[in-house]
């Protein structure tokens, strides 16, 4: 066996069988060529779209351009791939079949795939044996990416509504009450303002009794309201500090449930396009000379090895 494979040796052989070589070769240019046409192979087409993640809000740490390719790879959007072209009509594959997900998914990562670029952009590719389709299921990947998206914001912002919304009944109601308390303060004691009545009728209380006008009919009035100022003073103080407080956190409740409610309602893209997906002219598997030259190379080369024994076998 040590000269089996000797250099010299095959030379001889490949010169001395040549002929058959040939015809070996000729056979699996044929073969190839007939085997590997539309008959046997069905040709596939190639589209390819390349997108920018924008406008998108940080689960984790991960970077905008892998949330999007997480999105793009979601069951939920492949789902909706499948019932969007039929795709279980185009790879013949039965609904009733108990393993119809598992054969659909498998099915569909060999002719469907995204991936990240140098760039930061994700690049989709669809192979597919009609060049339009293969087109139109790029478009849709993008379309239902953008859905995706937008329904997830949809849903953090619609909670955020609710809670704005609660949170705004809650200090209204809070108002109210101290708004009409406020009102039967008024209505009963004449405190229209706290801050700025106990001022002025400390003042006015005090020069009548310095001028000894206590019994006079204007003075006993001012007398009534120092009176119902001293009485119910702080009460009003309290609840006209807390009455602005709450108007404050009102406003800013409002302004937080505006924008909230503007989120949740407004429809926006969550990619940019850099290159968009147009049908292919030209197939892209399989590529015929590949695999001529591969079956070629191997049929010559189990040919050689059988010439190889042959002739081990003629010396023995």
């Amino acid at each position: 066996m040590n000269n089996f494979f000797d250099n010299q040796r095959i030379i001889n052989i490949i010169w001395s069988r040549k002929i058959h070589f040939m015809i070996i070769g000729a056979i699996a240019i044929i073969l190839s060529i007939f085997f590997s046409s539309k008959t046997f192979i069905e040709p596939r087409y190639k589209s390819s779209a390349r997108i920018y993640p924008i406008n998108l809000f940080p689960f984790s740490d991960e970077s905008e351009t892998e949330q999007m390719l997480e999105i793009i790879n979601s069951l939920d959007i492949k789902r909706r791939m499948f019932d969007a072209f039929d795709l279980d009509k185009v790879y013949h594959i039965s609904k009733d079949d108990p393993h119809y997900m598992t054969y659909m998914l498998h099915r569909y990562n060999t002719n469907v795939g995204a991936s990240k670029t140098e760039f930061e952009t994700v690049e989709i590719k669809v192979l597919d044996n009609n060049p339009v389709r293969a087109s139109n299921m790029c478009d849709s990947i993008i379309h239902f990416y953008n859905q995706k998206v937008r329904d997830m914001h949809a849903v953090k912002s619609w909670e955020m509504v609710k809670i704005t919304k609660d949170g705004l009944n809650e200090k209204q109601n809070q108002l109210d009450s101290i708004l009409e308390r406020l009102k039967g303060i008024r209505g009963e004691y004449g405190i229209l303002n706290y801050n700025s009545q106990v001022k002025e009728v400390t003042k006015g209380y005090m020069e009548a009794l310095a001028a000894n006008k206590v019994s006079t009919a204007g003075t006993k009035k001012i007398k009534a309201l120092y009176d119902n100022l001293v009485k119910e003073g702080d009460e009003t103080n309290l609840l006209e500090v807390r009455f602005r407080q709450l108007v404050s956190v009102l406003d800013s409740l409002t302004l937080e449930h505006e924008f909230y409610l503007q989120e949740a309602q407004k429809e926006i893209t969550y990619c940019h396009i850099v290159e968009y997906p147009v049908p292919a002219d030209k197939k892209s598997f399989p590529v015929r000379w590949l695999i001529v030259l591969g079956s070629v190379l191997s049929t010559t080369f189990i040919a050689l090895l059988v010439f190889l024994i042959l002739d081990y076998k003629k010396e023995k």
